[in-house]
Parts: C-alpha cells; structure tokens; sequence
C-alpha cells in the first residue's frame, strides 16, 4: 500500500520536510514513488507547497495520508 507521508531532511536543529508518495512497508528514507510538495515548519508561518492535484491523483489510486500530512493539507491554503 502506498503511503503520502514526510521525509526529513535538511541540517540538526533545521529540519525540512519533503512530502511524499512511498511504499508504506519501507522506511521513509527509501526509495519513493514521487515528491509532490515540501513543508519548512523553521519559516514563520511554515512554508507550504502541496501539489493538490497530485495529492486527489494517489488519494484515488488509493494511497493512505499519514495524520502529520492530513493536518498539514487541512491548515495549507
């Protein structure tokens, strides 16, 4: 099953997340599908980009969101 989940990245004490589509039984350091947004909670207010039309695409093909993305895309504009 597909997962749309973070990927850390970035220095310690500034981390910056890539939002992704991977295989729920890897890791998120593994291989992924596809990169569809990014989120920089560092930034006041976060920094944001989510490719929404992507996002609905993998929802359909029936990838799951991880909580974390789910409260993200509902605070996103």
């Amino acid at each position: 099953m597909l997962k749309i989940r973070l990927r850390r990245g970035g220095a310690t004490h500034s981390p910056f997340y890539r939002i992704v589509v991977s295989d729920s039984l890897n890791t998120p350091r593994a291989s992924m599908v596809e990169q569809i947004g990014h989120y920089d909670p560092k930034k006041n207010p976060a920094d944001v980009k989510i490719d929404r039309t992507r996002v609905d695409y993998w929802v359909s093909k029936g990838a799951q969101l991880s909580p974390t993305v789910k409260s993200i895309l509902k605070k996103a504009p």
